[in-house]
């Protein structure tokens, strides 16, 4: 197996808020006209967002779920202050704010948005590994 992420699927709640969120909010470049999936091509990967319900029958799993999912997306950046900037235009394309901007136990600066369905993303700065 290679090892790399080619895709991540999303199961979202109303799949065109979520896509609006995506694409409009932040500026996630949304790929073809698919009915019933929205995909977005991404710098070395692929994001797909896909009706939760659906995804859960797809993979034979249970829908119900709440609280922490046991991951977070990550996006990194080149320096603390687009560490807040990305996290202010997060914001005001409808996300949440879990954790601001802050300086981290590893030494670098992150903070954390939920986006519409409450997947944590983290937006970071690492002084340390080229990322961004």
């Amino acid at each position: 197996m290679k090892p790399k992420i080619s895709l991540i699927t999303l199961g979202v709640k109303d799949l065109e808020t979520s896509t609006r969120f995506y694409r409009d909010g932040l500026g996630f470049p949304l790929e073809g006209d698919n009915e019933g999936v929205s995909f977005f091509k991404l710098e070395g990967t692929w994001l797909s967002l896909f009706p939760r319900a659906e995804l859960a029958k797809d993979s034979l799993s249970d829908e119900a779920g709440s609280g922490f999912r046991g991951f977070t997306l990550a996006h990194n950046v080149n320096s603390e202050q687009e560490v807040d900037e990305t996290l202010a235009l997060a914001e005001k394309a409808g996300a949440k704010i879990i954790k601001p901007g802050q300086k981290v136990f590893w030494g670098g600066y992150s903070g954390y948005f939920a986006d519409l369905d409450g997947f944590l993303w983290e937006v970071a700065f690492n002084p340390f590994m080229d990322l961004a």
